[in-house]
């Protein structure tokens, strides 16, 4: 995608953005979206990074700063990690993220996660971790998460910020709507939280049955998207030393 037509698409459909600053008078839940080893760690599989992933990296960077703030003060976290049955294909997309594998893990600097008391991991199997959350007896981790912490705002980061993260988002943005996450007020995207995948035209000409997929532009469309729909988009996110 040329740099000029990313630059006219963000002017003729701005995502405006803010900075949170977050202080522990509302309470606030961190939401990880699938930064699993399937999809940031190079050459982990068929959905994975092919090489090193500015967008990418960063998106983890941050998620390892985030996760390690909110555990030091004893906050909400919840980590959805995209784990998939191998007989059960989800379209369009290869194989990815089989369950019981390492594509299915949170990337290493991430894996302290698992101990934490205040952490909820939650294997989903689709795209969206709202439908993800929900248990064979009806019940559903994430409105439980929300309804037992208490939680107003939820801060959401993770990949692909136009696929995982939009879903989850725009369904949560709904229940919230009608009242089925009460007290959740507030869903905010951190954007240098979020990352897609880069697939270029010139790649995807040469494959069969595959849309291109433009990094930067997608993932502004996610954005934008979000927004539209609701949710608050923020650029920075600091913390009361």
């Amino acid at each position: 995608m040329v740099p000029h037509t990313v630059d006219l698409l963000k002017e003729q459909m701005p995502v405006h953005q803010e900075s949170l600053h977050v202080t522990g008078d509302v309470k606030t839940g961190l939401v990880l979206v699938d930064v699993v080893n399937g999809f940031c760690t190079v050459g982990a599989g068929n959905l994975a990074p092919r090489q090193p992933d500015k967008q990418i990296s960063e998106m983890v960077k941050e998620a390892v700063r985030l996760a390690g703030i909110f555990c030091e003060k004893k906050w909400p976290v919840l980590g959805f990690l995209d784990s998939h049955h191998p007989d059960i294909p989800e379209h369009p997309y290869p194989p990815h993220c089989i369950a019981g594998t390492d594509e299915s893990n949170l990337v290493p600097d991430l894996q302290w996660l698992e101990n934490e008391p205040n952490v909820t991991l939650k294997c989903k199997d689709c795209i969206d971790g709202f439908l993800g959350s929900i248990e064979k007896d009806g019940s559903n981790v994430f409105v439980n998460w929300i309804k037992s912490n208490q939680i107003k705002t939820i801060l959401v980061l993770g990949i692909c910020t136009d696929i995982c993260v939009l879903d989850f988002v725009c369904t949560t943005l709904s229940a919230r709507n009608r009242r089925f996450l009460e007290p959740l007020e507030d869903v905010i995207v951190y954007s240098r939280g979020c990352a897609t995948f880069d697939l270029p035209v010139d790649v995807a000409k040469s494959m069969k049955d595959v849309a291109a997929h433009p990094q930067d532009l997608m993932h502004h469309i996610g954005l934008y998207i979000a927004k539209g729909r609701g949710a608050k988009v923020v650029s920075e996110v600091s913390f009361c030393t």
